[in-house]
């Protein structure tokens, strides 16, 4: 028998079929600055309409989270998940995000679990008006186990250069505004693991994976709504380290980000963990966004209409003169 590079576990035909399900649905997220189709190879983006335009890139993954996608066998928030961990990335900056390529690496291939995971990116993508204009698929038998899939990202914004937000303009007295997160969108997974090992037991009235799966939260609308409107002087995506390690990232030296923790609202999955694990409370507020998605900085005198213009923002602290960068009240 003729060894083929099927008989060695890749099977390309598979990866055409992968191609044949999502090629229509990633087209209808490109626009006329998209100057290619799927099969390139390269992706092409012209920009126009900027006078000193600024690219600000982003690139992520999904985490351990996936591990409970792939066992419960539900794939179409994974794509999701990826996509806002790279897009809430560069919004901090101010950026739009304008195109977005994705990594989707396995030990087999199965077109259907494959096209389910890259169809939640387009959605993803359609919602904050991105383009997905490529990506690559790799089947890597030996490397990986049938059934095993790994997911990453990789996104590209614009923002004039006068227009970058970057923490400098944080001053004492600034107010921080809360966006809620949809959950514990894709960090500190392992953790949730340990403590939830049965991901079918019954939560809040059902199974515990649908409110573990609930995918990151995308900020592209909030963030410029309020960018359209009012002067922001910092923004940080709550990420791996929580606001503990998070916050401190935008906060000039000599400052500090005094947040109230009674007025944070932390949602019932993370508190149930949190009593489950016998888990100290400033552990998870070092592991865990414990419900704020994003943290906005304004100037107190805009605060107001800030909150205004996000139906389900609240105020959490205040910049302070302080040393420590942040304070956990």
């Amino acid at each position: 028998m003729n060894n083929t590079y099927k008989s060695a576990g890749v099977d390309k035909e598979e990866g055409y079929k992968t191609v044949d399900k999502i090629k229509s649905a990633v087209a209808e997220t490109h626009n006329k600055n998209v100057l290619n189709n799927l099969g390139s190879f390269g992706a092409f983006y012209e920009i126009g309409g900027y006078k000193n335009p600024v690219l600000v890139s982003g690139t992520d993954g999904v985490g351990t989270k996936l591990k409970i996608a792939l066992d419960t066998k539900k794939y179409d928030s994974i794509g999701v998940d990826c996509f806002a961990m790279c897009a809430n990335d560069i919004l901090c900056h101010g950026a739009k995000p304008l195109f977005f390529l994705d990594y989707l690496a396995c030990g087999k291939l199965d077109a259907d679990v494959a096209a389910e995971i890259v169809l939640g990116m387009v959605n993803a993508c359609k919602d904050n008006e991105c383009a997905l204009i490529g990506g690559e698929t790799a089947e890597m038998p030996g490397m990986y186990q049938p059934g095993d899939y790994d997911v990453a990202g990789f996104c590209v914004g614009i923002v004039e250069k006068d227009q970058i937000i970057d923490g400098s303009k944080i001053k004492t007295g600034d107010k921080i505004i809360a966006l809620p997160s949809s959950g514990f969108h894709s960090n500190g997974f392992s953790l949730v693991r340990k403590i939830f090992p049965n991901f079918e037991e019954e939560f809040e009235g059902k199974p515990l994976y649908e409110t573990l799966l609930v995918p990151t939260k995308l900020y592209y609308k909030d963030v410029f709504k309020l960018k359209e409107n009012v002067e922001i002087s910092g923004i940080a995506h709550i990420t791996g380290g929580g606001l503990i390690e998070n916050v401190p990232r935008i906060i000039p030296n000599g400052l500090c980000a005094r947040i109230d923790t009674s007025k944070i609202q932390i949602p019932n999955v993370m508190l149930e963990l949190e009593k489950r694990g016998n888990i100290e409370r400033m552990e998870m507020f070092g592991t865990f966004n414990m419900g704020v998605g994003m943290v906005i900085v304004v100037d107190e005198s805009l605060a107001e209409k800030a909150l205004s213009l996000i139906e389900d923002a609240y105020l959490v602290g205040e910049i302070v003169e302080n040393e420590e960068k942040i304070q956990l009240i």
